[in-house]
């Protein structure tokens, strides 16, 4: 279980990238970030889809199925709705909400649990899950008290936004452990790459309607890579490979490894990797409730550890 736990934190520590990256961009539509994060994922993949050829040859046409939707609804749906959210509403409300993951799948993985599906009570879960929620709003409560009034149309949207990431990321990490649990001749690299050629095509075309869609009195660099676009090509670059390849690899063992209810919870070291980065782009210290909300947010991650293992 250790290792599972170990590449579960890894991955948490990658994908808090991702919440940085429409600050640093902020020029930039949320679609045109997901589109070039996924395409340079999609491009990434296809060397050790290369290297991985035997394995991929037995993919059979449900698996590539089953990818095809995973990439959809997991990658660009919720980053393309992340960013933009990001982008309206600031980091905080977005945070809130995404951070609400292990609450919400540990709910849904009970809700769907099997019998054998390494199912715990519901009355062990009140705790951890309780701290976790009470981690979440401290850690949020400080910056949204500070939202302007002129601010509250653009917040609303992103609030929405946030919602529709919410629940594409809740299904995605349910969905992915199942089927990997239920097809455990695939390995975790295997199914990496397949996504990230699922993803590829699909970038591809929206990207290329995205272009398409723009100013067409600019240049076609210009309407594929914006206004910086060295910097834009460097962190979708940075995005494919390790918040996209690496991360979904990491995911993927840590799946196999851990009970579903228990890899959803671990989630929350993407929330604490998000706000980590994003204090650190800020140059600034968080305040005494944001650092209290971090320590139950661990505390509840370790009870949620002792119940499961236990």
């Amino acid at each position: 279980m250790l290792s599972g736990i170990l590449a579960a934190l890894s991955a948490g520590i990658v994908w808090g990238l991702v919440f940085v990256t429409p600050l640093i961009l902020p020029d930039y539509a949320g679609i045109q970030l997901s589109f070039g994060r996924y395409l340079a994922f999609g491009l990434i993949a296809l060397l050790p889809a290369w290297l991985d050829r035997r394995q991929m040859r037995l993919l059979t046409r449900k698996d590539w199925l089953c990818a095809f939707l995973l990439a959809l609804v997991g990658n660009l749906i919720y980053y393309a709705a992340l960013a933009s959210a990001i982008q309206l509403a600031g980091a905080p409300l977005p945070t809130l909400i995404i951070g609400t993951l292990p609450v919400v799948i540990a709910i849904c993985a009970k809700l769907f649990a099997t019998e054998g599906d390494h199912s715990v009570a519901w009355r062990h879960l009140l705790l951890p899950l309780g701290l976790i929620a009470g981690g979440l709003a401290l850690v949020n409560s400080t910056e949204l008290a500070q939202l302007h009034p002129g601010q509250w149309h653009a917040y609303w949207q992103g609030g929405l936004l946030a919602c529709i990431a919410l629940a594409a990321w809740t299904w995605y990490p349910l969905q992915n452990s199942h089927y990997l649990q239920q097809h455990t001749h695939i390995s975790a690299t295997t199914w990496s790459t397949a996504q990230g050629l699922a993803t590829l095509p699909l970038a591809a075309v929206g990207m290329l309607f995205y272009v398409w869609m723009q100013d067409g009195s600019l240049p076609i660099y210009a309407r594929l890579c914006g206004p910086q676009p060295l910097r834009y090509v460097c962190l979708m670059l940075v995005l494919g490979f390790f918040a996209s390849w690496l991360g979904t690899l990491l995911w993927n063992y840590a799946s196999q490894q851990l009970p579903r209810g228990l890899s959803g919870q671990l989630i929350v070291f993407e929330t604490l990797a998000a706000l980590t980065y994003a204090y650190c782009w800020r140059q600034e210290w968080p305040a005494p409730a944001i650092l209290l909300g971090v320590v139950l947010l661990v505390l509840g991650i370790m009870t949620a550890l002792k119940r499961f293992q236990s």
